[in-house]
């Protein structure tokens, strides 16, 4: 796996190329994004977790979840967030998450998300971020 750079440090070797075929082919391997299944598999394995605990602590359907790791099935942006609350991937594994799905990123201007970004930093469960996001009359997870 390559070195990581962040994404901020990426935009500046952008803007200062005058040679853009350079660029690519130096930075080729920070722009690759891992497949959804791929990144669920290797976050499982790096918690020491089973499919069938990630889901379960995730508080999805048994079978949906299981077609979420075979990738027969395509998550919601929603569903993702679970995951990763399932996972404790807390703020930046949720990030991979929802890029490695094609979901929107997390916006903290955004009430819910900035509930939601809160939840994941304090690796609380579903059912503790479902119910923050009562408390505040957000729509609970699944639910939007």
């Amino acid at each position: 796996m390559a070195e990581r750079i962040n994404t901020g440090t990426l935009m500046k070797r952008l803007i200062k190329t005058k040679h853009l075929e350079a660029f690519l082919k130096n930075n080729e391997k920070y722009m690759e994004v891992p497949s959804f299944t791929d990144l669920l598999a290797r976050r499982c394995s790096e918690k020491g977790l089973v499919p069938e605990q990630v889901i379960l602590r995730s508080s999805l359907d048994r079978t949906y979840g299981h077609q979420l790791f075979n990738g027969t099935r395509r998550p919601s942006r929603d569903k993702v967030l679970q995951l990763a609350l399932g996972l404790e991937a807390g703020v930046e594994g949720a990030g991979e998450l929802l890029r490695a799905a094609g979901r929107s990123q997390l916006y903290p201007r955004f009430r819910r998300d900035a509930v939601l970004l809160y939840c994941l930093k304090e690796k609380l469960t579903v059912l503790e971020t479902q119910e923050i996001l009562d408390q505040y009359g957000l729509s609970l997870l699944g639910e939007g």
